[in-house]
């Protein structure tokens, strides 16, 4: 494929947009690959990356190697990805601390509109196709109830996350960033991050490499042989993640950071929503949500003593703004192809 410098440059746009989704827990990365219509160069792309290539730069040179490895396309995108995911991660940490209603209503309009894009490209309906759906939307909805672990700073712990976070955040519906947040190493990351700890961030680098090698092959073997199937499934993936982007929630028991100790919401605060409560507080590292609930936008200022409220015309306006969003991604992206 003959591509061009604005080419490239479109591609790194894309990445932009997939770094900035991956750095919120609970969005995919690789929704937005896919609606931006580059998933399966993607996936191919990565999957082809083995020992063969250094046999073609040994016989036939570099043109040929780069040639080989799609090296224009992942250069471009990773540049994207990785400047919006470092920039991004400070940026949603701030708003998910202070405007958590708007910021979760973007991407819940956003992952709205993903389902129906991902959804389309099904092109043969059958039973096995809606038992994918739904199998696919359960695992999803599970992984959002999980409990949040603890921190760990283990250097085998560092790079296992980050073998398991990059296969989620290639995985249309289920969120890397979210994955991090499960297994409690998000907070070290986001840290690393930002006191350049390059150790941590290489062990993290190191993982996230093995488990994108391994994990790319078997999407792409599942692509070739079940397509249709593995499009439903992921579908699901997507809809049973919309339980986490919910944007009004409920607190039910916190992780106290100094003790380690889990106790429920209640025992500490009179305010039902965490978020709500450190805002109120003006700290955000002492407590850690463990689990939580979905709650209607009008419950949720009456689990906060009315003192908050629930923002609903502005989640209503931010919802749309993100389902639009996507409409153009995927236009850009169709233009490309």
């Amino acid at each position: 494929m003959q591509r061009h410098l604005k080419d490239y440059f479109i591609i790194s746009l894309k990445g932009v947009a997939m770094g900035a989704a991956d750095a919120v827990p609970g969005v995919s990365g690789g929704t937005i690959a896919f609606i931006a219509g580059i998933y399966e160069e993607l996936i191919n792309t990565i999957g082809n990356v083995n020992f063969s290539l250094f046999t073609t730069f040994r016989k036939h040179g570099l043109k040929a190697f780069w040639n080989q490895l799609n090296g224009g396309f992942l250069i471009a995108l990773l540049l994207g990805i990785v400047t919006s995911f470092v920039t991004f991660m400070q940026l949603a940490k701030y708003l998910i601390e202070y405007h958590p209603v708007l910021i979760w209503s973007f991407f819940f309009g956003l992952i709205l509109a993903s389902i129906y894009f991902v959804g389309k490209q099904i092109k043969k309906w059958n039973p096995l196709t809606f038992i994918s759906i739904i199998i696919g939307s359960l695992i999803a909805f599970y992984v959002t109830t999980l409990p949040s672990l603890g921190g760990n700073d283990h250097p085998l712990f560092l790079s296992l996350t980050g073998a398991l976070a990059i296969c989620a955040m290639i995985l249309p519906g289920i969120s890397g960033s979210f994955i991090l947040v499960i297994l409690g190493a998000y907070k070290t990351l986001s840290d690393a991050l930002h006191n350049f700890d390059f150790k941590r961030i290489l062990l993290f680098i190191a993982g996230a490499v093995v488990g994108l090698l391994t994990f790319s092959r078997i999407l792409k073997w599942l692509f070739k042989n079940y397509y249709n199937t593995t499009l439903a499934l992921l579908t699901g993936f997507i809809i049973g993640s919309l339980n986490k982007i919910w944007p009004w929630k409920e607190t039910l028991t916190v992780l106290k950071n100094e003790t380690g100790e889990v106790v429920p919401f209640q025992s500490i605060s009179d305010f039902g929503t965490l978020a709500v409560y450190q805002k109120d507080m003006q700290n955000f590292e002492t407590l850690k949500t463990v689990t939580e609930q979905s709650v209607s936008p009008f419950h949720y200022s009456t689990i906060n003593n009315q003192l908050v409220e629930s923002q609903l015309g502005w989640a209503i306006a931010l919802t749309i703004l993100g389902f639009l969003t996507i409409f153009l991604l995927e236009r850009i992206g169709n233009k490309q192809e």
